[in-house]
């Protein structure tokens, strides 16, 4: 019986040998450090909570000091699995991370929230959406703009306990109104709420909150704060919540700092019980503060990010992917290129194909160009799945600027075009096929570094058990494909109707097909698995 297997590999931080040394009892300056922000901006704190920006293409990051890694198990650390670490949203598998960049499309929300890009056939049905949404939820809004092409409001709380505004547009281009700008869910509350009180210690608010934390550790801050002014009747700054939120994920999770230290430790059981698994922890040598390491003076990269890089490719080729004529969707990192470049061949055609994901193409030419009118264009470029639609795509390009047309040539045709990837990246232009399990995923990245690990292991555990089971009873119900495939099946055939087919030869494998709706002729051969429209060749 073949065993299930998880991958991990972990990489440790260098440790300065000085600093350990002339102070040994090292005291868990976190909390310090976060009381001593005085700054209650919500940019502040989340930029220190989440540092990094996906978009640069430049390393990031510094190296930082880290304890001695202990292997024992830390008291402190809890084993018991919390309903998150099980919980599943199976939905959100199908839900793209960047919509607007899908290859299928989004249907609109089923929640009852508004969200950035709805689209409306007029000024009249976009207004008649707010103002149900806001009758049904029992709140109010003042109109702050009401043009011919603009619709401008905020709640009635607004700067006070509810951030709560939304912004739709006429987008001339599509036809229809849009939604330009939305802060999510309402906070507010319908009594008048006193401010921060020196009372409302810190252990109180974080018991309270702590069923929410269990639940979901991603929550919005926001969210915190509307519980306390639902509960206490007092509203906390968005410092305070943040810190309470860290609080309390701690006393679910366990402490963030020995967490670390616990890790090998779990790692190992985990080896021991589950065969087949590979877990490879690869430390640095113990340096002082000269830099130096058993007399031999060593370089102290600042990023950590290329090293990083060529860990994790290194090890998903020798563990993971063995198979040659993979293709690998990213987007063009520096630390990535790097490490493809000195692969010794592993991350190089003919045994793998690197690609570079369209919204990194889109965002860098904005980013170059600041000429948002023509990011839609270098996007369709990028689709083009025939020549002819390329040199099309290209040209009107060209037209519009040699410079925009020189960017892209630089770029490398088959990294980021369909019509000359030869098929290796089997239509994905996104990384939205992979982002599935992120969202599956979702929320375990605020968690301390091995409740994430553990979150990823029982809600994969989850995640696996709950498919196979759904697939040995499609099997046993007489189906063959599942019921998101028998979806895709099904709305294919109804395009099908729109269209006429005859076949061109005794074997069955030439077809002339005729598009009713766009009167295009196109020919199929299903032996060399071609067809005119291109999709048959990339998909």
């Amino acid at each position: 019986m073949q065993q299930p297997q998880i991958e991990l590999y972990v990489e440790f931080e260098t440790v300065e040998a000085e600093g350990i040394q002339n102070d040994l009892e090292v005291v868990n300056d976190r909390a310090a450090v976060y009381e001593g922000m005085s700054s209650d901006s919500e940019e502040d704190f989340e930029a220190t909570y989440e540092a990094g920006d996906e978009e640069q293409d430049g390393d990031a990051g510094v190296e930082t000091a880290a304890d001695n890694v202990v292997v024992h198990p830390s008291s402190s650390q809890p084993m018991n699995v919390p309903p998150f670490m099980r919980e599943l949203d199976l939905d959100t598998m199908h839900a793209p991370e960047f919509p607007e960049y899908s290859n299928i499309g989004v249907a609109d929300p089923e929640d009852g929230e508004f969200r950035i890009g709805m689209e409306y056939s007029s000024r009249k049905s976009v207004v008649a959406a707010i103002r149900s949404y806001t009758i049904a939820r029992g709140v109010d809004y003042d109109v702050y703009e009401s043009e011919r092409q603009t619709f401008y409001a905020k709640c009635k709380m607004y700067g006070r306990g509810c951030d709560w505004l939304i912004r739709a547009s006429l987008i001339r281009k599509k036809g229809c109104w849009e939604i330009r700008r939305y802060n999510g869910r309402h906070t507010c509350t319908t009594r008048v709420i006193s401010q921060d009180h020196s009372k409302l210690d810190s252990d109180t608010v974080a018991e309270a909150i702590k069923p929410l934390v269990e639940t979901d550790p991603s929550i919005k801050v926001k969210t915190i704060i509307a519980k306390v002014q639902s509960r206490f009747n007092y509203t906390i700054s968005y410092r305070k919540a943040w810190l309470l939120k860290q609080k309390s994920i701690a006393k679910v999770f366990g402490d963030w700092e020995e967490s670390y230290q616990a890790l090998p430790w779990w790692l190992s059981v985990m080896v021991q019980k589950m065969l087949g698994s590979v877990v490879q922890i690869e430390t640095r040598p113990l340096y002082n503060g000269n830099e130096e390491a058993q007399g031999v003076k060593i370089l102290h990269l600042e990023g950590e990010t290329a090293d990083a890089w060529h860990f994790f490719l290194r090890n998903l080729r020798m563990h993971v992917v063995r198979k040659d004529g993979v293709g690998m969707i990213s987007d063009r990192h520096e630390s990535i290129r790097a490490t493809v470049n000195h692969s010794g061949g592993d991350w190089q055609p003919p045994r793998a194909w690197w690609m570079f994901r369209i919204r990194h193409i889109g965002s860098n030419f904005l980013r170059a160009f600041k000429v948002p009118h023509l990011q839609k264009l270098v996007v369709n470029i990028g689709y083009s799945r025939m020549m002819e639609e390329y040199n099309i795509n290209y040209k009107r390009l060209e037209e519009r600027g040699e410079a925009y047309a020189r960017w892209c040539d630089a770029i490398g045709l088959r990294h980021w075009v369909l019509a000359f990837d030869e098929g290796h990246r089997w239509g994905h232009m996104t990384t939205n096929f992979v982002e599935c399990i992120n969202s599956v995923l979702k929320g375990a990245r605020n968690l301390p570094v091995l409740a994430l690990v553990r979150a990823t292991y029982y809600r994969l555990n989850e995640l696996f058990t709950q498919k196979s089971a759904e697939s040995h009873e499609r099997k046993r119900a007489g189906y063959t494909y599942s019921v998101f495939a028998q979806q895709r099946i099904e709305a294919s055939m109804q395009q099908a109707g729109n269209i006429v087919v005859h076949r061109f030869d005794r074997r069955n494998e030439v077809f002339e097909v005729h598009e009713m709706t766009s009167e295009k002729v196109l020919v199929v051969d299903l032996a060399r698995r071609t067809c005119d429209c291109g999709h048959f060749q990339v998909e």
